[in-house]
């Protein structure tokens, strides 16, 4: 086989060994979110707990709009996020302050004035 050809076999095989993990990347939520405080709750549509905050989750999104960021992610419909947080159990919470830095983690369900209080101490901080 050509040298050419072999590069070029080459090259394909290591773009489509490498493609999945590059559109992960894309879709994968940024958290902590820049320069804010960010409150992640990790865990699934269809578990009982989680389905109890979502929402707790809604609410708080709208109430701390431009102020916080609450997000969601689903880690049994992307099974890579549960590693990439080091979580065991769902749901889990974890809040990060203004600054990226991991301030509180929360495993099992969470009211919404637990994660309020939260949510207010890291904002006065920053």
């Amino acid at each position: 086989m050509k040298p050419t050809v072999r590069f070029i076999l080459l090259a394909i095989a290591l773009f489509l060994i490498d493609c999945p993990a590059n559109l992960r990347a894309a879709n994968e939520p940024v958290v902590p979110v820049k320069d804010t405080v960010t409150m992640v709750d990790l865990g699934a549509k269809s578990c009982i707990p989680c389905k109890m905050m979502a929402p707790i989750l809604e609410e708080l999104k709208a109430e701390y709009e431009g102020r916080a960021a609450v997000i969601f992610i689903d880690v049994w419909k992307d099974r890579s996020q549960g590693p990439r947080f080091g979580i065991h159990t769902i749901p889990t919470q974890i809040f990060y302050d203004k600054h990226g830095k991991e301030a509180y983690r929360h495993v099992g369900f969470m009211d919404k004035k637990q994660i309020k209080k939260l949510l207010d101490l890291l904002l006065e901080k920053n």
